[in-house]
């Protein structure tokens, strides 16, 4: 669990870092690794403070309380060992329980809370305020986050009250931050010069590096997920690799197909397109079920890219929402169709089974849950930012790039 936690932190710092910041133009590429580094300070005193405890502590179903505000009492007998339990597959006789010391679960849990509200960075690159960020970034975490991982994760839960299974954060996560996203995308409006201008990557060197290091840290990412080390984990691990590469040549594929050349920047979205849909599946499903999960990633999140967001005419700059709205939602329902009985422990899915209408319409439940919430949360703040301190660069700040004028430092 400790090299699990690492290996999820390496997504944020340098993974998702670096992925960003080879995606956008030279002027904006320090200020884009700059919110990667800033979210990644700034959750973690947030998660310290308050996020954990809202998260994880007793409450209710639909928030925790603040029984472990500052992390009260998880070091209080540590000398006679803290360990706690978790329960794997609730409501089910096959439910499992884990035990690892509650500090070492926190920490895993913050490295998922840190890498959320990152990836929305890459929905309004190259023209939010860096002091809107900070704010949003805080508030998100505390008012969005928290609830959502709260419903979805802890024992009492209202979402997994009603049978909804999300292994490492397909709604939690990805859904959470790609509705987000979008949101940011709509209401700060397209960059400027979008249509005309150059807009094509300054370094597709670090996309790749940024990619590739997602890629390892989310085996930490997934099978850390199981709690321990066994067999749920090495499965998870198994599908993770299996459903990435199946995403990235489907990705590849269709674009050689439609573009008539295939693209780095393609193949290497469309791997992070594959780890995104089989994050909520990848506990619960077997390896055949991983390559349908991948190639289904693969390629709707090409057209959810491109087709989708230019028939709609939004300006998700990254493609946060293509990627990680669009693949969490494909991935939380196929994980409905293909959840394997003996490994999704799900009344829904009784052992021996693979998938059910039932856990299909559970998990569409779900994705609806997280969608309105998230969406809607997210769109009142952004608007409560916008009129007292402004969300956006002026004109000539968005010009010039966001490297030299909020940072005053620019790449030589």
């Amino acid at each position: 669990m400790l090299t699990s936690t690492a290996l999820v932190l390496l997504m944020t710092v340098p993974g998702l870092a670096l992925y960003y910041a080879g995606m956008v133009r030279k002027k904006n590429v320090l200020a884009t690794l700059m919110q990667a580094f800033a979210i990644c300070c700034l959750v973690t005193i947030v998660w310290t403070v308050v996020g954990y405890s809202l998260t994880f502590s007793t409450g209710n179903p639909y928030i925790g309380d603040l029984s472990r505000f500052m992390l009260n009492g998880i070091g209080a007998n540590i000398a006679k060992g803290s360990d706690i339990g978790f329960t794997l597959g609730l409501g089910s006789a096959n439910a499992t329980v884990m035990t690892i010391p509650e500090s070492v679960y926190m920490m895993f849990q913050m490295t998922f809370a840190i890498i959320t509200p990152a990836l929305i960075a890459g929905a309004f690159a190259d023209r939010m305020k860096f002091s809107a960020m900070c704010v949003f970034m805080v508030l998100w975490s505390i008012v969005v986050y928290a609830p959502i991982a709260h419903w979805v994760w802890s024992p009492i839960g209202w979402v997994a009250a009603f049978g909804a299974i999300d292994f490492a954060g397909g709604t939690v996560v990805h859904i959470n931050a790609g509705i987000a996203g979008l949101m940011c995308a709509l209401v700060l409006g397209k960059r400027k010069g979008l249509g005309h201008d150059d807009m094509s990557p300054y370094n597709l060197t670090y996309a790749v590096i940024g990619a590739s290091l997602l890629w390892v840290g989310w085996f930490g990412f997934n099978a850390g997920s199981a709690v321990g080390s066994n067999g749920r984990a090495g499965m998870a691990m198994a599908v993770t690799q299996i459903a990435t590469a199946a995403a990235a040549l489907g990705w590849m594929f269709v674009e050689w197909i439609v573009k008539g050349k295939p693209t780095v920047l393609g193949i290497i979205s469309g791997a992070v397109a594959g780890l995104v849909a089989i994050t909520p599946a990848s506990g619960f499903v077997l390896p055949g079920a991983s390559i349908i999960i991948g190639v289904a990633a693969g390629v709707g999140c090409y057209f959810a890219a491109t087709t989708l967001k230019h028939a709609l005419g939004y300006d998700d700059s990254l493609d946060c929402f293509g990627v990680h709205g669009v693949g969490g939602i494909i991935g939380a329902l196929l994980t409905g169709v293909f959840a394997y009985g003996p490994l999704s422990a799900t009344d829904a899915s009784p052992a021996g089974t693979v998938g059910s209408f039932a856990q299909f319409i559970i998990q569409a439940k779900a994705v609806i849950v997280t969608l309105v919430w998230s969406g809607a949360i997210s769109f009142v703040l952004l608007k409560i930012i916008d009129l007292t301190m402004g969300l956006r660069v002026s004109h000539d700040y968005e010009i010039e790039g966001l490297d030299m004028t909020l940072h005053g430092e620019r790449i030589n």
